[in-house]
């Protein structure tokens, strides 16, 4: 078993390799759960209502960061630890770095209490591998738009966020990822959903999770 969580700016294609992961791990018959954050739980899951859709009274940074955090508290105690103890892959969609780089490198927040809060939400638990897909601000912008115009789906509190905010988001994710590199895969998120699954399926099974 092992806890892989996919990370990068929005429409960075996420959904596309959770869906690759899961399919190769049914074709070998493992055993999975796939998650997503702030969200997972009953709690988790109003608490994201309230983060991502509500403007009327949005959060202030402090307690934007306290809402993930209490979200991701319940998620890990009541989800995804019991999955692991299970032996079960959890493939979650965002986890402790999306906090990082939204409220540190987004919000500005202060780093260290940033890493202290994640730490005692998750308890000490960390993912055996973080997938960055990274992608230009201007790219993602683009198939956010697109994304709207076919389905309808109005934008999110963040997505809606000035290019700067995302431009940093960017930055913190990258940062991140090269001072902790044993933990994460980085993947260039511009290729075609086909080049992207091909290139971490290669990576996955270089790196020994999958045979």
């Amino acid at each position: 078993m092992a806890f892989i969580v996919f990370e990068g700016l929005d429409g960075a294609g996420k959904s596309t390799l959770i869906e690759a992961l899961k399919e190769k791990l049914d074709q070998k018959t493992l055993e999975y759960i796939s998650t997503r954050e702030p969200g997972g739980t009953p709690l988790a899951e109003k608490l994201r209502q309230l983060l991502l859709h509500e403007e009327d009274d949005a959060p202030v940074s402090r307690a934007e960061l306290l809402m993930y955090e209490a979200a991701r508290a319940q998620h890990v105690d009541t989800v995804i630890r019991p999955a692991l103890q299970n032996n079960q892959w959890v493939i979650c969609d965002r986890f402790t770095a999306s906090t990082y780089a939204f409220q540190k490198g987004g919000r500005d927040l202060d780093a260290n209490q940033i890493h202290w809060l994640n730490n005692y939400a998750t308890n000490g638990l960390k993912p055996d591998l973080n997938v960055l897909l990274d992608l230009s601000v201007e790219t993602s912008k683009q198939r956010m738009e697109q994304r709207v115009q076919e389905t309808g789906v109005e934008k999110d509190r963040f997505e809606k966020e000035e290019q700067d905010f995302h431009n940093r988001v960017r930055q913190a994710y990258l940062d991140l990822a090269n001072n902790e590199a044993s933990r994460w895969l980085v993947l260039d998120a511009s290729k075609t959903r086909e080049e992207l699954k091909s290139s971490f399926l290669l990576a996955l099974s270089e790196r020994g999770f999958i045979e």
